[in-house]
Parts: C-alpha cells; structure tokens; sequence
C-alpha cells in the first residue's frame, strides 16, 4: 500500500503535497464564508466556483499542450509562484473592508487561469515523480494526503479565523506555498522517470482532442464524471447552504460538516490504495451509492445525521475520482498525456461551473433539502446510463468484471515504457473538480 514512499522524490513531494492542501483548503473555507457572509447567497458561493471554473473551460487544451511540450518543473514552479501571489493579495483585501464581492470573484477568476495553464503540468511532474510502474498507488496515497490535509486545513481554518480573521486563512496558505517551491527545487533530477514529449507533429490542441472523442469509453467516464462532479457530490455549495439553513449549523456547523467530509476522504483513499485495481465496475457502483446517500442526505433531520450521511458520500467520491484519473492518465498514449489531463481538467471545471451556480440556485429557490434530492435522482439516472452504454461496449460484464480497454486504432501509440499497473488516481480541486494527478499541490 505504501510502495510509493520508497522514492525519495515521492517522498519530499508528499510533503510537499499535504502542507498545500492544508493552506488551500483553508482558504477555500475562509472564502466561501466571506463571500456568504457579504451577500447571504448560496447562488452566490457557487459563482465564485464559477469564476474559478471558467478558465480552465477556455484555456485547459492549451494547458494541455503546455504540459506536452514544455518541461512540467518550470510550468509547475511558475504556477505555485502565482498562486502564492493571489493567495497575498486575498489576505491584504480580506484585512480590510472587501466591499464587495467583485475583487473576490476577479482573483478567482485569475487563481483559475493559472490552475488551467499548470495542472496538466501537474500532472505530468507528478508521474515523473514515480515512474508508471508505481503512478496507481502514487495517485492513491495522494488522494489519503489530500484528504488529510483538507481536515487538517478545515480544523486550522475554524481555530485561525476566530483569531486572526479570514485574512488570517488567506495568509496561511500564501505561505504554504513556498514549501511547495522549496520541495521543487531539492527534487532530485536524476531520479525522475521522465515521459516522452510530444514531437513536432503531435503537439497540437486538435491532437488531444481527437483521441478523446475517438474514444467513445472514455467519453462515456467523462461524461458520468461531469453529471457527478456538477450535481452528484458539489457539496461547497449544499453544505453551506443546509447548515446556514434548515440545519441551523452556522459557520462552526459548515466547518464541522467539511472535517466530516475529509474524514470520509480519507477512508475512501485508503480503500483505493489497497486495492490492486479499480475497474469500470467498481466506478458505476459507487456512482449509484453516492447519488442515492445523495438523495438520502436531502432528508437528514439534523447536522449529525447529515454528516453521518456525508461520510460514505465522501468515501465513495474519491474512490470514483481515483479511478476516472487512473483510467484516463493510464490507458491513453504517453505523449498525449498532458491533453488528455486537460480534456478531464475541462469536465471538471465544466462540472464546476455548471453545477455550483445551479445547485446554489436551486438550494435558493426550492431549498437545499430539495435540491439534494433532485440531483441525487438524476444522478443515479446518469450512473445507470452510463452503465448499459459501457455494458453496450464490452467494457463491462454482467458480473461486473471490467473488459480490457484499448486505444482506437488511429490513434497514436505509446512509446514503449514499462507497463503500468492499472489501478488509482485522484480529482478534485477545492475550487471545483480539477483532476489531482499523484498528489493535490496546486
């Protein structure tokens, strides 16, 4: 389960990995409350997602191509570097009187360009870190770090905001960036697995996207992972909106309900890790039970029994995250692998913004009791959808057993490599559903 901490690199990136997540889930607590707290709106909560989402719509096939041409170290450094600058103008902003939330929304805005730009980087490095025989576990025990640096960070958040205010969140994490860079710059060189970049006539955006639409599985996970990742699991914004309303939680309620959620995270990443390989089947399994304890959730009498709800929710979402980034990053050319990070960054911040506006909007309009409901439902819909199609394919059985998956024939071939263990990976953002490749630094 742990075979991946044998590489040093791994190692410091880990590290790396989990003060980050821990200085960014502080801050998406802090802003999703400062922007509740300004406008009364979960509608409003949502279009912050939104703001973040946007970029990664327009600019993730040229991230993509970023990453397959150009060395994912420096794009990564050059990405943790902006962050960190937008994460200290928050906390000056935060310091005094924000106004409004359009400052708010404009550094969401720009905190989502630079994540459209870097993350198939990210992704790259983050298999580089490992080498392929060990990517699946890397991307499972990433997926443990990341949660445990979102309880961790949601737990600082709700000791550092009562002292320190907002800004106080915003500044923690500005900082835990610079561990990421320090951590990139010892990463010792020889000891990478490099993977081939793309040659002259293969570096295009028209590249990457015709190998996924060529792929009719792949457009099948992808499409159940955007009905998931927009109304299945997008609890920002239900979560604040329950406990603000019918709940009658509050801030520490909302807190409370995010460690609730990190905590079944985290049982869901060890699940994944030890594992020896996560299937199709598996996935639409537990697309089903997330969107029916969705469902549930809609009907919990009080915060207890939401976060009790919340917590198999969580544990399957991961579950369903590994697998969809294992399957999308292990199955597919290696010199398409920074475009085909992309294509699933652009469904997750396509789930991001349609989803978080719409289920603040819902939540508003009908209540977040029956929003839940409404997008469980149509989310169990999506999954058993998703199933015959895959069924209609081969890609699954009767019993369950997941078929082989193989590439169009068309389309380019990997260079020879050692053969990967199909198991793993993560997605998953805090400003939306950007996929995590072996570890969640932004």
């Amino acid at each position: 389960m742990l075979r991946s901490l044998r590489h040093h690199n791994y190692r410091m990136w880990a590290t790396a990995d989990l003060i980050s997540v821990t200085g960014t889930w502080m801050q998406v607590l802090a802003l999703n409350w400062l922007i509740l707290s300004i406008t009364g709106s979960a509608t409003s909560v949502g279009l912050g997602l939104l703001m973040q989402a946007v970029p990664t719509l327009l600019l993730g096939p040229w991230g993509g191509v970023i990453a397959d041409r150009l060395p994912a170290r420096q794009v990564v450094m050059t990405g943790q570097i902006v962050q960190a600058a937008l994460s200290t103008t928050l906390a000056f902003m935060a310091s005094g009187d924000p106004g409004s939330t359009t400052w708010l929304y404009m550094i969401s805005f720009l905190s989502g360009t630079a994540t459209a730009l870097s993350s198939p980087s990210l992704g790259r490095f983050g298999a580089e870190v490992v080498g392929p025989e060990d990517l699946s576990n890397a991307l499972s025990l990433g997926s443990v770090l990341s949660s445990a640096g979102r309880i961790l960070g949601m737990s600082l958040a709700g000791v550092v905001i009562p002292l320190a205010g907002v800004a106080g969140a915003f500044a923690a994490d500005a900082v835990s960036f610079a561990g990421v860079i320090i951590v990139l710059a010892l990463i010792r060189k020889r000891e990478l697995h490099p993977i081939p970049r793309a040659e002259a006539g293969e570096r295009g955006v028209s590249a990457g996207l015709r190998y996924v639409f060529r792929t009719p599985w792949m457009l099948v996970t992808l499409g159940l992972a955007f009905v998931l990742g927009s109304l299945g699991r997008n609890y920002q914004v239900t979560m604040a909106a329950m406990s603000e309303g019918p709940l009658n939680g509050g801030a520490s309620g909302y807190g409370a309900l995010s460690v609730a959620f990190a905590v079944g995270t985290v049982l869901g990443g060890l699940y994944a890790a030890s594992r020896a390989r996560l299937s199709l089947a598996l996935l639409l399994a537990m697309a089903s039970v997330c969107s029916i304890g969705q469902m549930i959730s809609g009907g919990s009498a009080n915060l207890l029994m939401f976060g009790a709800v919340l917590l198999p929710i969580a544990a399957g979402a991961v579950v369903i995250d590994t697998t969809v980034s294992t399957r999308v990053q292990l199955d597919s050319p290696a010199i398409l692998r920074g475009r085909v990070i992309a294509a699933q960054g652009m469904v997750g911040a396509a789930s991001g913004a349609a989803g978080g506006p719409l289920l603040g909007f819902l939540s508003d309009s009908l209540g977040p009791r029956a929003a839940l409901s409404l997008a469980g439902t149509i989310s169990v819909l999506a999954a058993l959808a998703a199933g015959y199609a895959l069924w209609r394919m081969g890609k699954i059985t009767l019993f369950g057993r997941a078929a082989a998956v193989t590439a169009p024939a068309e389309d380019p071939a990997p260079p020879a490599e050692p053969a990967p263990v199909p198991v793993p990976a993560l997605a998953a953002g805090p400003g939306g559903t950007v996929p995590e490749p072996a570890v969640a630094v932004r």
